[in-house]
């Protein structure tokens, strides 16, 4: 009966060890914050197919939004209002850039430097719906 317990106990502190050093993939991800989104971002567009880059600033005039410099490669002049929720970065609703355009739409962040955006952009003439990937560089 000793030796049934000893070799019992042993399988226990084993699994015990075993499981416990198993963690969560997103237990190390700091938490999403408007300085950790600061920096240039890499876009992956699917919609036109191209690769841009973006700018992500903070709004001095706001505590949860962010500026977003260049979305859809509207140029570096062109700012977007967007707001920060948990993971969450939200376009503000019906937002006319100052090229005219009107755009739409969110991102979800994965990490402090990957994106998943799905926007729409209506330029005047057509309305189009784009998704992207957002990558910090």
């Amino acid at each position: 009966m000793g030796t049934f317990c000893k070799s019992f106990l042993k399988i226990s502190v084993l699994t015990f060890i075993l499981f416990s050093s198993c963690s969560k993939d997103n237990d190390n991800v700091l938490p999403i914050t408007r300085v950790s989104l600061t920096g240039t971002w890499m876009v992956n567009e699917s919609g036109k197919k191209s690769t841009y880059e973006v700018i992500i600033q903070i709004d001095s005039t706001s505590t949860t939004r962010v500026l977003i410099w260049n979305l859809a490669g509207s140029g570096y002049y062109v700012k977007t209002l967007a707001n920060l929720s948990d993971n969450i970065l939200a376009i503000t609703n019906n937002e006319r850039l100052a090229n005219g355009w009107i755009v739409n739409g969110s991102g979800t962040i994965s990490s402090p430097t990957l994106m998943n955006w799905t926007y729409s952009i209506n330029d005047g003439a057509d309305l189009t719906t784009y998704k992207a990937v957002f990558t910090k560089k």
